[in-house]
């Protein structure tokens, strides 16, 4: 098995969700995420394996000039990420495929995790 982050994004426009929609969504991707643990494939007990991104932040460029807000200029914006554990990335873009992220139009990106040997 390797390691795998799905980066999760969404368009930033459109009228927040009511109180009801939001804790649907929430159920939903508690309802992923628990069977992707049931199935080995998500550690939800690391706190570091998954979780949402808040939409305060800084980007800092190489000439070191620091702008308020991730990436503001850009109409999506990355709201969380998890790591899970595939056979490889055609597996863990069937993982993927569940993902509530989806039902409102947003996108998975996945991306291997590379170990360096010399770390260890």
């Amino acid at each position: 098995m390797k390691n795998f982050m799905m980066i999760f994004r969404n368009d930033k426009g459109g009228p927040p969700p009511s109180p009801e929609q939001l804790q649907a969504m929430v159920q939903l991707w508690v309802d992923w995420e628990t069977k992707m643990e049931k199935s080995g494939n998500c550690n939800r007990s690391n706190p570091m394996a998954s979780n949402a991104l808040g939409m305060a932040g800084r980007t800092i460029n190489a000439e070191g000039t620091v702008s308020d807000g991730p990436y503001a200029e850009v109409k999506e914006h990355v709201g969380g990420y998890t790591v899970v554990q595939a056979r490889d990335i055609e597996h863990a873009t069937e993982l993927a495929k569940d993902c509530p992220i989806l039902q409102v139009g947003g996108s998975v990106e996945i991306r291997d995790i590379m170990v360096f040997d010399f770390l260890k």
